[in-house]
């Protein structure tokens, strides 16, 4: 590969530079930087308070940065939440997020970019997640590891590039953690992960980044951060 081609290929996916956040008196974020690229799953861990969420809602344009840049493939990125599907970004909830009115299918519809094919492709993404026989239901009837499905299948019926996974194994027991392993591993696009289950997040994420009090305190493969001695005083050390 010559030199102007992998740089292209470096410039690729997402990018936080030096990314600041401030409420008033309170840092928020400082100093984070962080590289999405095709194809990879990047976890961000830390304790309760330590920015995750801050950093997804940067992402996601629910908050804009005091300091620093972000790009999409090299070029700067100033997202919006109206436009994310446009972009190629798809976000799931911590909670699930579900229009109560109507029924699954018709929610996972609301995901879809496609309008020629909306039904169709809301069909695929439900098989995919594995409740496709749930698709005339409402979501209130259902189980909540279900209505989790669900809303991850209408994040990813557009297909997005980048899909960003807010804590999707809260609620869920072992049976369906390790069925959402499998369903993260088999994405084709980037994931950006903020997850508190660490066997998740060592099994899904090629990289992981690890926040304290808003600040980078270790970046590194899933090995490197399970033997680092820092991720363990300000992490792995404490209850999830």
């Amino acid at each position: 590969m010559s030199p102007p081609e992998a740089a292209a290929d470096a410039d690729q996916g997402l990018a936080l530079h030096q990314i600041g956040v401030r409420f008033g008196g309170l840092v928020a974020l400082e100093g984070v930087s962080l590289r999405v690229p095709p194809g990879r799953t990047v976890g961000v861990i830390g304790p309760n308070g330590a920015g995750k969420t801050t950093l997804f809602n940067v992402v996601c344009g629910f908050v804009a940065p005091t300091a620093g840049t972000l790009t999409m493939d090299g070029r700067p990125l100033r997202p919006r939440p109206h436009r994310l599907a446009r972009l190629g970004i798809a976000r799931t909830l911590q909670g699930v997020g579900l229009f109560a009115g109507m029924t699954v299918l018709e929610n996972v519809m609301v995901g879809a970019e496609h309008a020629g094919r909306k039904a169709e492709a809301a069909h695929e993404a439900l098989e995919r997640c594995g409740v496709a026989q749930h698709a005339g239901a409402l979501p209130h009837g259902l189980p909540y590891a279900v209505r989790k499905r669900v809303a991850l299948a209408r994040a990813l019926v557009a297909e997005p590039r980048l899909l960003l996974l807010d804590e999707p194994a809260g609620g869920l027991g072992a049976d369906e953690i390790d069925q959402l392993r499998e369903l993260i591993t088999g994405l084709p696009g980037a994931v950006l992960l903020v997850e508190h289950h660490m066997d998740l997040v060592m099994a899904v994420c090629d990289e992981i980044l690890v926040l304290d009090f808003g600040k980078p305190v270790a970046h590194g493969s899933p090995d490197e951060i399970r033997n680092d001695e820092a991720v363990a005083d300000a992490y792995l050390g404490a209850p999830a």
